[in-house]
């Protein structure tokens, strides 16, 4: 598992034996079964997740009905903002698959980051790159039709497609299920033509 995250933070900084030794010792890597739900909205949490193998979603539940906002799949982390604000989460994080993934909280992260502040800069530098795609997928969002987007997945992210239900690509992009099998059926008669 650790070298799982050992090589994902190699893009960005080299880490000492000591560095290595350090992340190891910290007790952050959990296994998580599909279905588990990590938070709830309404419940306080002080953990962030970085998910090293699998697949986590956030979800909102409004008027009864699921509405997928993210996926989270591997080397990409989720600090939920009921972590960040110390108010109760808004939304729902849940493992979609069976998942390895890395716990922390602000007090540990705080103290890596004296111990070792190149930590601090590696989170920086990920922070900045996580708010870039955000802000890319809002605007994606906004100005392209439900068929665009779903073309702009199968692109960007054609694992999620074979991965994820149907129902939550559907919600991720903003229609029912039954439009996006209308679109898929669109998609398929344009390539055999």
């Amino acid at each position: 598992m650790q070298n799982l995250l050992f090589e994902f933070i190699s893009k960005y900084i080299s880490l000492s034996e000591k560095e290595k030794e350090v992340l190891t010792s910290l007790d952050i890597f959990r296994t998580v079964k599909k279905n588990t739900v990590l938070l709830k909205e309404g419940e306080h949490s002080n953990n962030g997740y970085f998910v090293l193998k699998g697949c986590i979603r956030t979800y909102y539940i409004i008027d009864g009905e699921e509405k997928t906002t993210a996926f989270y799949t591997e080397m990409e982390g989720i600090t939920p903002n009921c972590v960040l604000n110390k108010k109760a989460s808004e939304y729902y994080l849940d493992c979609i698959e069976d998942s390895i993934v890395t716990v922390s909280n602000p007090d540990m992260e705080s103290e890596m980051f004296q111990k070792f502040p190149k930590f601090e800069s590696l989170c920086r530098i990920i922070s900045e790159e996580h708010l870039m795609k955000q802000k890319l997928d809002l605007d994606e969002f906004k100005t392209t039709s439900p068929e665009q987007r779903y073309l702009s997945l199968l692109q960007n992210r054609p694992d999620l497609v074979q991965r994820v239900p149907q129902h939550q690509l559907a919600s991720l992009i903003g229609i029912k299920p039954q439009s996006l099998s209308r679109i898929k059926s669109r998609i398929l008669k344009n390539i055999k033509n």
